[in-house]
């Protein structure tokens, strides 16, 4: 059920464990942490920490029960009055949440028995480790890295040679373990996973004022160091050690224990203590994923609170005059937020076990919010956003005391884990904490103004969100937004969204991206906070990139790489002076096109100097239409808005960071529209249909000013993708005399009249009178204007047979047919004649199907998807790449145009778990991620264009698709149902085709793209995703590549003879002339039944073939419909037959002719 594909397994509800084995130790101070006896016996209370710095592991289950199918009466009316208050969103919600809460249970608790044991070995050495005397800081330094080979981790900036304080190391006054083993909330996963040891520093080695300038940084990691010395020493050269930041921040140096590739534990210390069993306990241990990590703390009382407020300077400088200078005493909010975490996790440890007790479904709601931010990848760390399962248990906790208007509590006790999850949701998307910030038990605490969000925890005296940066803040709220949107819909659970679907593909999250190296950089902080390098280089870029593109983006987004962890010997991570810096941005559609921004008025004098200090050259003094003299920067006509977006980027970073940091800059997001955009001319790049739709505006106003119709028209309907802006090539990005040889489909209706015969066959006669009066009346009302009639299905009676074909001065040309309701009734009426044998019943049926779908079908969604692309600005480009992708990959006689449009339409209408496509890459690999995933056997394509679908709409939805499987199981007939308001059977574009076999084709296809983009990353070629295969076919067609255009060249060929020299085309005489297509009909018509065709439509370039596999050797027999040959029998007695393969490519080589220029047979 989820992504990391664990296995469901039975839960035991027996007694508690009664083999006499030793109980794990637990924290002794405070008692709050004492083993709590379950249901199911599962008395683990070791854990992943709250405070660990890996956010890998989605949530376990508390001690719900599992559903089972069957529960008892007294259940069963629980969940009913549960369903019926609204405490889940639907039934099937409630029980997904159940299965989902059962999944990520671990398994193993021999396993947790392994890590207790390894916990306990790792609490005896540190308790047995020696007592280190006061020292100086150096002296101590030097001492360890002679006699241990260890260097203390220092945070920069390191102690000076001249420090006066001295460092030591005393036995811990206790050592825990903490976290959400604990708490009972954590989860398994594939990936390494962790578990925390608390180890609590005593009081004495630290002095009263050590929360001063990184004193008591300094003194916790030579503390750490004298751990890692202890470790060292006592434990096996098979298991390693290494140091690493704690949550990514480097004030705080951990230990990790982690085994060498399950090599165990030889401890000399505890080896006589232990037994056989134990050994084999700890082999369990060293054989699994799990990293133990050494935390040091403090005790809350060690230092004053109100000295370590968010509004106080813990940092001094060493300058004269500094402690009278207000002006040089800037808060350090995030320095002394560090040093509370440093005494807060027992006291946050005692406040989630409180809150879980009074709530029963707190455990569990921390699971879901857990499983949620774990798919965002969003995590504890300062590199994955400084928000984690810790963070999200107190935010809930502390909203279940208050949080509210006039001091109530936001959340209830009595909540389900969907309601607290869900008004968690609300609260984070709805309050913005930069803005409003928000306090708790707290009076009179001073709030350093900067653009960081702030939930102060009063009782413990912490921001809880001090690890945040304002652009992981933003993204965290956009997320939040985006989730409550989806789980209050109400036609779709989308539960898969929500939990199961990691969104974290950058590509696939972000409209644009920018990788910005960094190096060696020199960026002097902007406040006198603790931050890294890297942090300072991070805010610098989000302020220049924010203030510079300004509303043209939604959000940015930035990550890096969090250090990695490093030997106990080296004095710190590795790097190469290199830092590498991905922006993410979400792009406002509506604004990222802008070519001109305005500055402040010549008025604003201070104003104007610090944006021309920003600009540099590009700020200039310009007058307006209104008379407003601004400060203004003009930027040139680009192809698209990704490509503007790349031109502000580039010069910011070149002018703030440098040419080379500049020029450096990789980005991605505007290489896909190159693959549609061609050479055109002025502004018709932007608007690229607007020359056909006025040709088409002035054609409807010629067709209504006609006099002399025999009946008035009452309605012109478009049904040309091209008047929908949906073809793939638009009417101004080809030749002019290529692009008017395709001509655009229009269907007329007349008034009603009694008068229309009651004949199909005479109706279609009637049609052609009355097109060829429009013709002649058009011929005498339109200056220039070539027109003519035209015949189609002239072997169907019982189909449309011609149509008026007009070519305008301008050179665009249009199809028109005239649509009557009278042929519907005539045609239901047949069909239910009891005397019609079933063959022609079949046919009559197939002729209504095509008359719904081009007079009633294609009009309606001509209509809806020209609405729905006005709206969507990047809903067109997407559905033209997406049909060129189709095309390439020799899929697009296969799949209708109108569903390839309604797939597309589905990824803007319905874009959860993100929101809309603000990009072409974004829409375009978001449609082939869709693709990739879409289980189409079982599940409908539910396509809601205005939010006009009902909950009853959707039920006779998913009754048509339970329908058509029972009627259907084979799938011969409807392999894709995809339905929308205009459609609820969902068979009007995907009845006969795309047959199952290329519908398996194109999942396939769209599972390699998606492996390729993500495998690629940044450097990923667009036009990769379009280069075809021709491996999987049987054999290829090769079309001659002279002929494969729609058009004749600019010059004639002269044959040297009067009477054979090619006479001048008329006006329409190659309209819709395409040889290729003539040919493919011709050979799908002939050998459609045992080969299965594929072919560019758009290049015109190969047609490829794939025998049926009923036409395999088989016994002989009479009446087969194609050639065959003589084949090995697989009797002795029995002759067999096959297709003849060669002999049916020669005949499609001679239908051919010179179009073809090579057929290769590939098996």
């Amino acid at each position: 059920m989820t992504e990391s594909g664990v296995k469901r397994r039975k839960l035991s509800h027996g007694p508690a464990n009664t083999t006499g084995a030793q109980e794990p130790f637990v924290p002794k101070h405070p008692p709050y942490t004492s083993r709590q006896q379950t249901n199911n016996g599962d008395g683990a209370t070791i854990s992943q920490s709250e405070h660990s710095s890996r956010e890998d592991a989605p949530y376990v289950a508390g001690q719900a029960k599992r559903f089972t199918g069957r529960p008892d009466r007294t259940d069963a009316i629980l969940q009913s009055q549960e369903y019926n208050g609204g405490t889940f969103k639907s039934n099937m919600f409630r029980l997904q949440v159940d299965e989902l809460l059962a999944e990520v249970r671990p398994d193993s608790i021999a396993r947790v028995d392994a890590i207790e044991e390894a916990l306990r070995k790792i609490k005896g050495f540190i308790e047995a480790a020696p007592d280190r005397c006061p020292m100086n800081v150096l002296e101590a330094e030097n001492q360890l890295r002679g006699s241990c080979k260890i260097t203390v981790p220092f945070a920069e900036p390191r102690p000076t040679k001249d420090a006066k304080y001295r460092v030591a190391y005393l036995k811990p006054k206790y050592i825990n373990v903490v976290g959400s083993y604990v708490l009972k909330t954590f989860t398994k996963t594939k990936e390494i996973w962790s578990v925390d040891l608390l180890v609590s520093m005593p009081k004495a080695i630290f002095d009263i004022k050590d929360f001063m300038n990184y004193r008591y940084f300094h003194k916790k990691a030579y503390y750490v160091a004298c751990i890692a010395a202890a470790l060292k020493e006592n434990i096996d050269c098979k298991y390693k050690l290494s140091f690493a930041y704690q949550n990514g921040n480097p004030l705080q140096p951990m230990i990790i224990v982690k085994s060498n590739e399950g090599l165990a534990l030889h401890p000399p210390l505890l080896q006589s203590t232990l037994s056989n069993e134990l050994d084999a306990s700890m082999d369990n241990f060293s054989s699994s994923t799990c990293e133990i990590h050494i935390l040091t703390g403090i005790s809350e009382q060690l230092f004053p609170m109100e000295k370590i407020l968010p509004g106080r300077n813990c940092i001094r400088s060493n300058r004269v005059g500094t402690d009278n200078d207000p002006s040089l005493l800037r808060p350090t909010p995030f320095y002394n937020a560090t040093i509370c975490a440093e005494a807060s996790s027992p006291l946050y440890l005692k406040f989630l076990h409180e809150a879980s007790d009074k709530s029963a479904s707190f455990r569990e709601a921390c699971i879901l919010g857990r499983t949620w931010l774990q798919q965002r990848e969003i995590g504890r760390s300062l590199a994955k956003g400084g928000f984690g399962h810790f963070e999200w248990a107190v935010v809930s906790a502390l909203l279940l005391r208050g949080g509210g208007p006039k001091g109530h509590n936001v959340l209830s006790h009595g909540y389900s884990s969907y309601q607290l999850f869900k008004a968690t949701l609300q609260f984070l998307a709805s309050r913005d904490l930069i803005t409003k910030p928000l306090l708790l038990m707290a009076d009179n605490v001073k709030i350093p103004s900067a653009d960081l969000p702030m939930l102060f925890d009063g009782d413990r005296g912490m921001n809880v969100l001090f690890k945040m940066t304002p652009w992981s803040y933003r993204l965290l709220r956009h997320e939040a937004h985006v989730s409550v949107e989806m789980l209050n819909d109400p036609l779709f659970d989308h539960f898969d969204a929500t939990f199961i679907k990691r969104i974290s593909s950058p590509m696939l999250r972000f409209d644009a991206l920018v990788d910005i190296s960094l190096t060696d950089l020199s960026i002097s902080a902007t406040s006198g906070d603790y931050n890294t390098k890297m942090g300072h280089s991070s805010q610098k870029c989000y302020e220049i990139l924010s203030k510079g593109l300004g509303d043209r983006t939604d959000l940015i987004h930035l990550t890096y790489s969090e250090p990695a962890p490093w030997s106990i010997s080296n004095p710190g991570p590795t790097t190469n002076g290199e830092f590498h810096i991905l922006a993410g941005l979400l792009i406002n559609a509506m604004n990222a096109g802008r070519t001109v921004d305005h500055g402040p008025s010549v008025e604003d004098k201070k104003g104007a100097i610090a944006f021309r200090k920003f600009w540099g050259e590009r700020a200039e003094l310009r007058r307006f239409k209104d008379g407003s003299i601004l400060e203004s920067i003009i930027w040139t006509e680009h192809e698209s808005r990704a490509s503007l977006i790349r031109t502000i980027v580039v010069y910011l970073l070149t002018r703030q960071f440098g040419v080379e940091v500049g020029q450096g800059a990789v980005f991605v997001g505007d290489g896909f529209e190159p693959l549609l955009l061609q050479k055109t001319a002025g502004d018709l790049a932007e608007f690229p249909f607007q020359p056909l739709m006025t040709a088409f505006e002035i054609l409807v106003k010629a067709l209504r000013a006609l006099e002399g119709m025999p009946l008035q028209l009452r309605q012109i309907f478009a049904t040309s993708p091209a008047l929908r802006y949906s073809s793939i090539n638009a009417p101004n990005t080809l030749s002019m005399q290529q692009n008017h040889n395709i001509p655009a489909d229009v269907i007329i209706q007349f008034e009603g009249s009694g008068r229309w015969p009651d004949d199909i066959s005479a109706i279609q006669r009637t049609k052609i009178a009355f097109l060829l009066k429009i013709a002649d009346l058009i011929t005498a009302s339109m200056k220039n204007a070539a027109v003519r009639i035209g015949l189609e299905n002239e072997h169907n009676a019982l189909l449309n047979g011609s149509f008026l074909e007009i070519k305008q001065p301008t050179g665009f040309a249009f199809r028109l047919r005239i649509h009557n309701e009278r042929e519907q009734t005539l045609l239901e009426r047949e069909l239910k004649s009891q005397s019609l044998d079933v063959r022609h019943k079949e046919k009559v049926a197939q002729a209504l199907s095509a008359y719904k779908r081009a007079a009633v079908q294609q009009p309606l969604h001509t209509q809806a998807v020209h609405s729905l692309c006005t709206r969507h600005l990047l809903l067109s480009p997407t559905i033209r790449l997406t049909k060129k992708w189709f095309d390439c990959h020799l899929l697009s006689t296969h799949f209708a145009e109108e569903l390839i449009e309604l797939i597309v339409i589905h990824i803007f209408v319905h874009p959860y778990p993100w929101q809309e496509p603000s990009s072409l890459m974004t829409g375009f690999l978001r449609t082939l991620h869709f693709l990739s995933r879409w289980n189409w056997h079982t599940d409908p394509l539910i396509v809601d264009f205005n939010g006009e679908l009902t909950t009853s709409d959707t039920e006779t939805i998913h009754t048509q698709v339970e329908a058509w499987r029972k009627v259907d199981p084979g799938m011969n007939h409807v392999a894709l149902l995809v339905a929308s308001k205009l459609d609820l059977h969902g068979i009007a574009w995907t009845e006969r085709r795309p047959s199952k076999v290329v519908a398996a084709r194109m999942t396939s296809l769209a599972r390699f793209a998606c492996k390729a983009a993500n495998e690629a990353g940044l450097e990923l070629d667009p036009a990769s995703l379009f280069t075809r295969s021709t491996a999987d076919y049987d054999f290829v067609i090769y079309m001659k590549p002279n002929l494969t255009g729609i058009s004749r060249g600019s010059k004639e060929r002269d044959s040297g003879f009067k009477n054979l020299r090619v006479q001048p085309s008329s006006g329409t005489l190659l309209v819709g002339y395409n040889p290729i297509e003539l040919f493919f009909d011709e050979i799908q018509s002939s050998y459609g039944a045992n080969i299965i065709f594929f072919r560019d439509v758009n290049s015109n370039e190969v047609i490829a073939g794939l025998w049926n596999p009923q036409t395999g050797p088989r016994p002989w027999k009479v009446h087969l419909t194609y050639s065959v040959e003589p084949s090995h029998g697989r009797g002795k007695d029995e002759e067999h037959i096959t297709i003849n393969k060669l002999s049916i490519l020669d005949e499609i080589t001679r239908l051919g002719g010179e179009l073809i220029d090579r057929i290769d047979v590939i098996r």
